[in-house]
């Protein structure tokens, strides 16, 4: 199985990646803040697009613990993920931090979304 790990350069919302290949899947975990944890996931399926079939797209079922809001960043992820690499994809998400406003969460969403590239070019590249 091939592997791989990254996280967001040095910042107050310092966000970290591992995405392991399982067999032609892939599945892949966001962590971040004072303690890291599972607290949403979501299975992706790539499916050709509904307003253009000759594009890829992606459908995701997302499942959030109780009392935890990772539901978007799971979502997010899975589905870029699946869409771009035509994989199904897994990902968990456990992101913690106190007291968070609006503008640290969108901090924190850029974050995911940097790592979702990193891991959507290695994987084209590696896997």
């Amino acid at each position: 199985m091939k592997e791989w790990e990254f996280s967001t350069p040095e910042s107050e919302y310092r966000v970290h990646s591992l995405s392991v290949l399982v067999g032609d899947d892939l599945l892949t975990c966001f962590w971040g803040g004072t303690q890291a944890h599972i607290g949403a996931v979501a299975v992706a399926l790539p499916r050709p697009s509904i307003a253009d079939p000759s594009t890829t797209s992606s459908t995701s079922s997302v499942f959030s613990l109780l009392g935890h809001k990772e539901d978007m960043v799971v979502k997010m992820v899975s589905e870029r993920l699946s869409a771009r690499l035509k994989r199904n994809v897994v990902v968990t998400a456990g992101i913690h931090w106190d007291d968070l406003d609006e503008s640290a969460i969108a901090k924190i969403m850029d974050n995911c979304s940097w790592l979702t590239d990193r891991i959507g070019e290695i994987v084209e590249r590696e896997g």
